[in-house]
C-alpha cells in the first residue's frame, strides 16, 4: 500500500513539474489588442481579457492579467493614449485577472475591487490589494465618460463585478462569461452555480451590443443569450444533465492549466 501511495505521489510530482517546464519552454504568445468600440479596446492573451478606454484625462483598465503581462499592457495602452492609467477596475481577484495589480499601483493607479473579492485577495495573500473597494456599486468619472462597476450576486466568485461602458454600450462580464467554454464556478471563493444564472441574467438587463468575456473572443449580446440558454443551471434538470454540467465546469477550469485560480465546489 505504501509503495503504491509512493508511485501515485511521485506520478504526480512529476506531472505538475512537467505542465511546467513546458510552459517555461513555451512562453505565452504576445497580447493582442481589438477595438471594440469608439473607444473601448481590448488586449488578448495568456491571462484574463483586458478592457480599455482612454479619456482626455487618462486611461481606465479593467483586469490587468499576470504580473509579466503588465510591461506589454503599459506599452499597449501607451500606443493609443500618452495619458497614464487612472484606474484599475478588478473584475475578481483570480490572478489571471489582477497579477499586474503591483505594477498598476507602482505606476500611481488607483485599483477598484469588489469588498468580497479583495477579501479573497487577503486570504490568498495575493500581492497588489486594491485600496478602493465598493458593496454594490462603483462609478469612475474621467474625461467626461462614465464607467459603471457593478456586483450583481454570486456566480463564478462571491465578489464578480460586471464593467459596463455606457457612452460604448460595452460590458466586461470577468469570468461570469468566457467565449471559450463552460463557466467555472469556484466554489473556494464562495462561486455558485444555482446563484450564478440569476446572477447573469441580471447582467443581460444592461443596454449592450458589444460583451467582452473573462476569457476568449469578444462577443455580442446574442452570443451571450445563446451561451446562458446552453449553460444555464436548471433545478429540474435530471441528475445526468447536472453530471454533465459539473463535467463542462470542471474541464473548462482544467484548460485554464494551474495559474488560474482554485479549484472550486461545483
Amino acid at each position: 500500500m505504501r509503495k503504491e501511495i509512493l508511485i501515485r505521489v511521485t506520478v504526480a510530482v512529476l506531472g505538475v513539474a512537467g505542465l511546467w517546464l513546458a510552459w517555461s519552454q513555451n512562453p505565452p504568445a504576445p497580447l493582442t489588442m481589438q477595438k471594440v468600440s469608439d473607444n473601448v479596446y481590448v488586449i488578448i492573451g495568456d491571462g484574463g481579457n483586458v478592457a480599455f478606454m482612454p479619456t482626455s484625462e487618462g486611461v481606465i483598465l479593467v483586469d490587468d492579467k499576470f504580473a509579466q503581462d503588465a510591461p506589454e499592457i503599459l506599452a499597449r495602452v501607451k500606443s493609443v493614449s500618452d495619458k497614464p492609467i487612472r484606474y484599475v477596475l478588478n473584475t475578481h481577484q483570480h490572478p489571471d485577472h489582477t497579477g499586474g495589480n503591483q505594477a498598476m499601483l507602482a505606476a500611481n493607479a488607483e485599483i477598484v475591487i469588489q469588498k468580497n473579492a479583495r477579501a479573497n485577495m487577503v486570504a490568498g495573500k495575493q500581492p497588489g490589494l486594491p485600496h478602493i473597494t465598493f458593496s454594490e456599486e462603483a462609478q469612475v468619472f474621467l474625461g467626461g465618460k462614465e464607467v459603471l462597476a457593478r456586483y450583481l450576486g454570486r456566480g463564478h466568485t462571491n465578489g464578480d463585478a460586471v464593467i459596463y461602458f455606457p457612452s460604448e454600450r460595452v460590458l466586461h462580464t470577468g469570468d461570469l462569461f468566457v467565449t471559450s467554454g463552460a463557466p467555472f464556478i469556484d466554489g473556494s471563493a464562495g462561486g455558485s452555480i444555482k446563484e450564478w444564472d440569476k446572477t447573469i441574467e441580471k447582467a443581460l438587463q444592461y443596454d449592450f451590443d458589444v460583451v467582452i468575456p473573462g476569457h476568449g473572443a469578444v462577443a455580442r449580446k446574442a452570443d451571450l443569450v445563446k451561451w446562458v440558454a446552453n449553460h444555464g443551471y436548471h433545478p429540474d434538470a435530471r441528475p445526468a444533465s447536472l453530471r454533465r454540467r459539473r463535467r463542462g465546469c470542471r474541464q473548462a477550469h482544467r484548460s485554464e492549466g494551474p495559474r488560474h485560480g482554485r479549484r472550486g465546489d461545483v
